[in-house]
Parts: C-alpha cells; sequence; structure tokens
C-alpha cells in the first residue's frame, strides 16, 4: 500500500472540526458545573450528588478525547513529513497511529454521550417523582 503526502492531509480538517466540538462540548459542562456548584452550596440532594459523580467522569473523559485528537494530528503531522521525505514506511507508521487515535477519541466520545444521557435521564426521573407527589 502507498500513501501520498494528501492522504494524511485529507484529515485535517476532520479532526480539527472534532477538536472543535469537544471544546463547545467542555464549555458546555463547565458552564453546567458551575451552576450545578451554586446549587449544591444551597442544597445537597441525592441527584446533585449524583450528577457529579457523573460530571467528574465526563470532565475526564473529554480530557482524554481532545487529547486523542490533538495526538492524532500531531502523527497525522508527522505522518505527511515521513511522505516528504520520502519514507513510506515511517509515513505509514505515523497515519496508522494517527487512525488508531482518531477512532480512540471517537470511542471515548461515545462513551461521554452516554453517561451525559444517563445524567439526564436521572434528572428526568427525579422531576417525575416530584410530579407525581
Amino acid at each position: 500500500m502507498t500513501i501520498s503526502i494528501g492522504t494524511p492531509a485529507l484529515l485535517f480538517p476532520a479532526i480539527s472540526l472534532l477538536l472543535l466540538a469537544y471544546t463547545n462540548r467542555f464549555l458546555g459542562l463547565s458552564a453546567l458545573i458551575r451552576s450545578l456548584y451554586a446549587e449544591h452550596q444551597r442544597t445537597s440532594s441525592p441527584t446533585v450528588h449524583e450528577q457529579i459523580i457523573r460530571l467528574k467522569k465526563r470532565v475526564h473523559l473529554i480530557k482524554n478525547m481532545q487529547a486523542a485528537g490533538v495526538l492524532s494530528i500531531l502523527f497525522c503531522t508527522i505522518a505527511m513529513v515521513g511522505l516528504f521525505f520520502q519514507s513510506p514506511v515511517v509515513g505509514a507508521f505515523f497515519f496508522g497511529i494517527s487512525l488508531f487515535l482518531l477512532i480512540w477519541s471517537l470511542l471515548l466520545s461515545f462513551y461521554e454521550i452516554h453517561i451525559s444521557v444517563n445524567a439526564l435521564n436521572l434528572l428526568l426521573e427525579d422531576m417525575s417523582e416530584e410530579k407525581g407527589k
């Protein structure tokens, strides 16, 4: 298999948009944590405690998603450098690592969304119980 210098370059826009989406998720999460902190200061309900546990996991996952995305674009760049200097083995090796890191980042993103949905369902259940009383 031979790849040209343009092949790794195709990932740049995708990875850049992915990192932008991760940053937006992080900003939304940080705003949520700040508002939840204010609520936690007023009242300490079990629902708030469960939210805090999930938020800690999500912050950790987003950090790892961003790290994998940044490393993916870094290894993609190294692959392009290898191909530029006529070293297809080096280029293919680092391009493969870049793809693996991109896949890892996407899998972490999927898991983070799963945790987020579970946290929202927890709030919906809490609201349903309050309405039923």
